[in-house]
């Protein structure tokens, strides 16, 4: 009799899970993916927000790359006028200013990459050794124009914060102080008009060409 009931109990179990509907899985939901943002992306968008085109970028590089001409070979020319573009990106500085540095620089000496002054400072952007230590460089390094520029940029920087936001003031001290600061500040200002001038001519040339008139 109890194996009766044992087995009764048993099928009644069995029948109670055969009839238990299984639960299907719930369908997940979509996953929606974000276009993922680029650095250079980023860089745009924020210089659009601060109202600085990349237009106008482009604009001086092209003045520079005129003004470097005048100098060394266009090849090279175009190459540092490049630098002068990327390395200025998510910085508060414009192309312009880090090509008036090499012009007032290593100008007269044809923007060479192994130019070395009187006291020791190398490459187009002439840094001095310690300067380059102290920004993550050896001397040997300022000899690369890619990494002589970012260090530029950075001891650019750091003279802007000494001179409390005053770029040309900056660019004074990054020559030094006392009379020979104050002749390269008046070497910073001409070839800042020379590429001012050049631009000039670029925009006149231009609205010329639009205007479907010869350029001269």
């Amino acid at each position: 009799m109890r194996k009766k009931l044992l087995c009764l109990t048993c099928l009644l179990v069995l029948a109670g899970c055969e009839n238990t509907p299984i639960k299907k899985a719930e369908p997940q939901a979509a996953v929606v993916t974000t276009p993922i943002e680029s650095p250079l992306d980023r860089e745009i968008k924020s210089l659009l927000e601060k109202g600085i085109s990349m237009s106008e970028r482009k604009r001086q590089v092209s003045a520079i790359e005129v003004a470097f001409t005048r100098r060394t070979t266009p090849q090279r020319a175009r190459q540092l006028a490049a630098l002068c573009f990327t390395k200025t990106l998510s910085t508060p500085f414009m192309p312009f200013d880090l090509a008036e540095i090499a012009l007032a620089e290593t100008g007269g000496s044809r923007l060479s990459a192994v130019a070395v002054s009187s006291k020791g400072a190398v490459g187009v952007w002439q840094l001095m050794p310690q300067r380059a230590r102290s920004h993550g460089y050896t001397p040997q390094d300022m000899e690369n124009d890619e990494k002589c520029a970012e260090a530029a940029v950075r001891e650019l920087f750091t003279k802007l914060e000494v001179a409390a936001g005053n770029l040309e003031r900056a660019k004074k001290l990054y020559c030094g102080q006392g009379p020979q600061a104050n002749a390269y500040l008046r070497k910073i200002r001409h070839v800042r008009q020379e590429m001012l001038a050049e631009l000039e001519h670029q925009t006149e040339r231009l609205a010329m060409e639009e205007s479907g008139t010869k350029t001269p």
